[in-house]
């Protein structure tokens, strides 16, 4: 990526920003590629998903993700360049990808800053390739034309533009310095309030209602006689309103309701998004430093203090759960053998306590050695236990014999890389795909031995229950 020491939108002036982007058209036309344009500026305070409300559009993709206990929020839109991938080796073609757009970029502005620079973002499936016909490929990378994001107190936009040698030089200073003044003075006036719809009028079981226990009941058959040690099986119901879901009414709801949670909304630009608030991370890398977590093991919460000190209790001494989170925890051990990680983490699980869920929780971190990239974390840890089973080849062969549905988005790795090689993904569960009228839910429950039908149909209906409270008015 090239850095060139100037800075278009210090000097304030539309002519210096006609400038540059003429130096960055004749790279481009003394290289005979198109350049990606990045700048960047530190601005007053914005609220990402306020100015999405602001500027969203239902026939433009957007990516927005945020965790208000973490302290960070980033919205992106339109596309400045797009790659699309499948197959086995999907996310190496996503590496390659990212090498070759950086290697043709041109970022300036405060570069050290959190979220500043061309980011990519992902919206990847959980199976390698995308059912003909579905909302989203097996693998979507974008850089949006423009992005706001906030890290603690400090908030940076973006715009980006893939600009070629013979690019309208005056068109693109206009639209960018028109970008510049929306961002530097934001005016939220043009955000249409959207409420969320009332309760639905109908579910509907994708697969028919006996095809849960019967999965179960299967898998457990296959379990017994020592197929594989778990597997995850999800169910989905298809919940129609009478009126349409929006996403920013959802979404609003979403980061208030589930703070510890990654809220988030991918949007196709074909009027379908991927909305949820997910408790899992799957990996992030910063600061040379990879942090993931091992998740698995459930309990509601309780209505009173006893109560719910009582489940949280019983989870924390649940020989099924405990051996349910050891398998997930070893597998991940194993999966990130041979990158020369030195894995940290606790012997013991803690307690992650959700709005509406107890989980067992190990976070694991490690020194990032030279040569490991977060794409190949994400390529080894995808899918995790917690959503897929273990040992993976049988698991994952078993979820596709009895599972009624392709799950799409629904349990696959979303996120982030940076133009430094950080990142983060967290995995799309306590999700739906919204359309319209219609929203497809989805919740996974582990079967190991030990695994009773009726409460793993609970443990989902709990799931489903909170996740289209959030949906919905009900």
């Amino acid at each position: 990526m090239k850095t060139p020491p100037v800075n278009p939108t210090g000097s304030a002036t539309p002519e210096a920003l006609r400038g540059f982007l003429a130096q960055c058209a004749a790279e481009a036309r003394s290289v005979g590629r198109p350049q990606l344009v990045s700048i960047s500026m530190a601005v007053d305070n914005l609220d990402p998903l306020a100015v999405l409300e602001s500027i969203f559009e239902p026939g433009e993709p957007h990516f927005y993700a945020e965790r208000p206990a973490a302290g960070f929020g980033v919205a992106g839109a339109e596309v400045a360049v797009e790659f699309n991938a499948a197959g086995a080796d999907r996310f190496a073609a996503a590496r390659a990808f990212i090498d070759r757009t950086l290697a043709d970029t041109i970022a300036v502005g405060p570069l050290a800053e959190p979220f500043a620079g061309p980011h990519f973002f992902f919206a990847a499936g959980f199976a390698d390739d995308a059912p003909a016909g579905g909302a989203f490929p097996a693998l979507r990378v974008q850089v949006p034309r423009w992005q706001v994001a906030r890290r603690g107190d400090g908030t940076i936009a973006v715009a980006n533009v893939l600009l070629p040698g013979d690019a309208p030089v005056d068109l693109v200073t206009a639209k960018i310095w028109r970008a510049h003044g929306k961002f530097g003075a934001f005016d939220y006036s043009r955000a249409k309030q959207k409420a969320r719809p009332s309760a639905p009028q109908r579910a509907e079981e994708i697969g028919g209602a006996e095809a849960y226990p019967m999965a179960v009941r299967q898998a457990l058959a296959e379990i017994a006689r020592g197929d594989y040690q778990k597997v995850v099986l999800a169910r989905a119901l298809r919940y129609t309103t009478a009126e349409e879901f929006h996403p920013m009414g959802v979404l609003n709801h979403l980061r208030q309701r589930y703070p510890e949670c990654y809220s988030f909304s991918i949007a196709n630009g074909r009027g379908q998004s991927f909305i949820g608030a997910s408790p899992e991370r799957l990996v992030r890398v910063a600061g040379g430093r990879m942090h993931t977590a091992a998740l698995a093991g459930s309990a509601p919460r309780g209505e009173t203090a006893s109560e719910d000190a009582a489940w949280a209790q019983a989870l924390l001494q649940s020989e099924k759960d405990l051996r349910e989170h050891r398998l997930v925890l070893d597998s991940i051990v194993g999966r990130l053998a041979g990158l020369d990680l030195k894995l940290e983490h606790a012997a013991q699980p803690r307690l992650l306590g959700l709005a509406n869920v107890h989980h067992l929780h190990t976070p694991i971190s490690a020194s990032l050695p030279a040569g490991v990239d977060i794409l190949d974390l994400v390529a080894r840890l995808h899918p995790t236990p917690a959503v897929g089973g273990a040992p993976q080849a049988p698991a994952l062969a078993a979820l596709q014999r009895l599972e009624a549905f392709p799950r799409g988005l629904y349990a696959g790795p979303q996120g982030w890389v940076d133009h430094q090689g950080g990142g983060e993904f967290f995995v799309g569960i306590r999700s739906a795909l919204i359309d319209g009228r219609t929203a497809t839910a989805y919740a996974g429950a582990g079967i190991v031995a030990g695994s009773e039908p009726e409460k793993e149909f609970a443990e989902t209906d709990l799931k489903f229950n909170a996740l289209i409270g959030a949906l919905t008015q009900s």
